[in-house]
């Protein structure tokens, strides 16, 4: 396997400390801006948002003059996180209490049916109590009953809180969207928005911008929540190739002395093979034994081959009436709100926990070190919040790893550029995870003479760094557009990752100028072309960072490396950058031995970077393959003309003793080069085909 990201993290403690008020740093920060009517919150997994709403919706009720708090998540295994909670006793004024009936999440009042849940809402509403919980669906469906009934006047002075706020988009044909604009139109109602990952994953923002202009926007970064754990000290992302099918590789990918969650592939998807059921069962057979379910939990227990142990799994794809009990289970024996539950205990209740659409957002499982993935994800959202689920801090637990199981592009009878299309989006989720995992970066142009440190971290831990030539934003637009939207352009960036950006013959400027600036322009109206080239810069600075401290960390003659005093302390500290590790003293170094200037930075191309990290895993027949695809999806050829040069190939083949060269400056040999990429993806095609009769 092949880590494309590698982070280590200070392990200060930080994130995890409490205000007199019984706060953490991130639910301080959000309850310094309880005022505000619109509250958009960015965190990571595991940074205590369930608990931030809770201190926000008891002081709205308290003394803002909000009669009834309304929490709405998408599926109801999220519901415990918003479940009766003890404040008091860690300072805070007041508890947070929900009545039973009230949270249409819990065991025992999910069963019911939508139009039960519909009713319990509407008699909430009714009610004097103050708190309710419930799905997204069921909050849709009873606006759209109370509305018809009492008109959106019925929400006055109530506070929203949506959950996994991802969810909701700028689309006509998004009905949470639709409900929450309304809201925010008539500007009587409160509301809370939060997530982890600020974007949907598709080409449809999450909020149209004159809707988002008036949130008060709060933003905990990956980086300060990790940053600030306690044991957690680093996290991998990587990626595996399988041939065949996905289950032959499991032995090699699974670990099962780590807690792990499996998630396999989408139903439909080229990767599943089989009936939803047959594949856990397969996987289950790959570790060992099946011999028998534990009582009081429903967990498989399965004796492991290599020596015997029992292992405790949780399969949360069957979807029989066990499954109900096998929730209920997890949800009360290995998770706690607010991740405050940390019992050594708890760890050993469940090793494996194996799922298709359950446990990748909002569900907490503090033990959980390896989320293993099978099948690339299109959603960049859904990688983000899947590996999430493995990123809580929890005593022992010193490593977090996510691995994504693909096909392994060039197998027989799949055609080559759909696998290699499949490797891209992997690739793609690991070049957006590493730039979410960055500290908060912020450029300023530096001139000469400038007497600032070309690097500094202030109090909130952003890092402003220096870069001559760097052309600033020169209105507030733009300048609120580098200060709070770049994780939703780097998104829509990562998602732009094709043939065209990673090629070996693209110049690194097409990637870093033509493709981000068609990026900007798509996603904002009448931007000046100043206003344009300043975002451009910026993104583009914030993506290449890294990678140039990475580069010059590497190179082994550098003065990076050979400009220090030779003690023991500094060459573990080099050798722990030129890992990817430790990356605010590898920029510092980096910066300090080069002047950093935007010419360096659009001369190198951050999708390439991915690409060749993942390279280094293909043989070399593999990577050809895969570049002759690259190389078919780019040409413009017939069939016609492909059958007329192949006798000019095989001729140049026999006479030079190797193939034609894509790259070549003879354009002939080029051309030919090309035809051959063309005919061997229609032979793919061709096979495929066959296969499937």
């Amino acid at each position: 396997m092949v880590d494309l990201v590698k982070v280590a993290y200070g392990r200060t403690g930080t994130s995890k400390t409490t205000n007199a008020m019984g706060m953490r740093p991130m639910q301080a920060r959000v309850y310094e801006a309880r005022g505000a009517q619109f509250i958009l919150l960015k965190a990571p997994p595991a940074a205590g948002k369930s608990r931030a709403l809770m201190f926000l919706g008891l002081d709205k009720l308290e003394n803002q003059g909000v009669r009834k708090v309304i929490v709405a998540v998408p599926e109801t295994s999220i519901g415990a996180s918003f479940r009766s909670t003890d404040l008091t006793s860690h300072g805070f004024f007041r508890d947070w209490h929900v009545e039973p009936r009230w949270n249409l999440c819990v065991s025992g009042v999910e069963e019911a049916s939508s139009s039960q849940k519909v009713k319990a809402f509407q008699d909430f509403m009714a009610s004097d109590d103050e708190v309710i919980v419930c799905t997204h669906a069921t909050f849709r469906f009873a606006v759209d009953a109370i509305v018809a009934e009492s008109g959106l006047e019925a929400f006055d002075d109530c506070l929203i809180a949506i959950d996994e706020f991802h969810h909701v988009s700028a689309g006509d044909d998004n009905r949470l969207g639709e409900i929450l604009r309304r809201l925010l139109v008539r500007e009587k109602a409160h509301v809370v928005a939060m997530t982890g990952s600020y974007f949907r994953g598709d080409s449809v923002p999450v909020l149209r911008p004159e809707d988002e202009a008036k949130f008060r926007s709060i933003t905990y970064s990956y980086y300060e929540q990790l940053d600030g754990y306690e044991h957690l000290k680093s996290l991998g992302i990587s990626y595996s190739f399988y041939r065949g099918k996905y289950i032959s590789a499991i032995p090699d990918v699974l670990d099962t002395d780590l807690k792990t969650i499996v998630h396999i592939p989408h139903r439909g998807s080229a990767e599943a093979y089989g009936e939803k059921n047959d594949e856990v069962g397969r996987i289950i057979d790959a570790i060992g034994e099946h011999v028998g379910r534990e009582e009081e939990t429903g967990f498989d227990l399965v004796r492991r081959k290599s020596d015997g142990k029992i292992l405790k799994i949780a399969d949360l794809v069957n979807d029989n009436e066990e499954r109900g009990g096998v929730k209920a289970a997890l949800t009360r024996e290995i998770t706690g709100p607010d991740g405050r539950r940390d019992d050594a205990a708890d760890r050993a209740k469940v090793d494996i926990i194996i799922a298709l659409g359950m446990a990748k957002e909002g569900f907490d499982w503090p033990w959980c070190e390896h989320a293993l993935t099978i099948g690339y994800r299109s959603s960049l959202t859904e990688i983000v919040q899947i590996i999430g689920r493995a990123t809580r801090d929890a005593a022992g637990k010193a490593h977090a790893q996510f691995t994504n199981l693909i096909a392994e592009p060039g197998v027989e009878t799949t055609v080559v550029a759909d696998a290699v299309n499949d490797m891209l989006k992997a690739i793609s989720g690991a070049l957006l995870m590493e730039q979410v995992l960055q500290p908060n970066f912020r450029f300023y142009r530096r001139e000469d003479g400038d007497i600032r440190e070309p690097v500094e971290v202030d109090d909130s831990g952003t890092v402003h760094i220096g870069i001559k030539g760097l052309m600033e934003p020169p209105t507030d637009r733009s300048k609120a557009i580098c200060e709070n939207d770049m994780q939703d352009l780097v998104a829509k960036a990562c998602q732009a990752m094709d043939r065209r950006t990673v090629a070996d013959d693209v110049a690194p400027e097409v990637a870093t100028q033509m493709v981000l600036t068609d990026i900007i322009e798509r996603s904002y109206e009448d931007l000046s072309e100043d206003e344009t080239e300043a975002i451009r810069q910026d993104l583009a600075a914030r993506m290449n960072i890294a990678t140039l401290a990475r580069q010059e960390a590497a190179k082994g003659d550098d003065p990076l490396a050979a400009g220090n005093d030779g003690s023991d302390d500094e060459d573990e500290e080099l050798e722990s950058a030129s890992d990817g590790m430790n990356l605010i003293n590898m920029v510092k170094k980096f910066i300090n031995v080069r002047e950093l200037d935007i010419d360096l930075i659009d001369g190198i191309n951050p999708f390439r970077e991915g690409f060749d990290v993942a390279s280094k895993a293909l043989d070399t027949p593999l990577l050809k393959q895969i570049q002759s695809a690259m190389v078919a999806q780019r040409i413009q050829m017939t069939e016609d003309e492909a059958r007329t040069l192949w006798p000019r190939i095989k001729r140049f083949r026999e006479a030079e003793a190797r193939e034609p060269n894509p790259h070549a400056a003879d354009p002939l040999e080029k051309r030919m080069a090309e035809a051959l990429a063309f005919i061997r993806t229609k032979k793919a095609e061709r096979m495929r085909s066959a296969a499937a009769e």
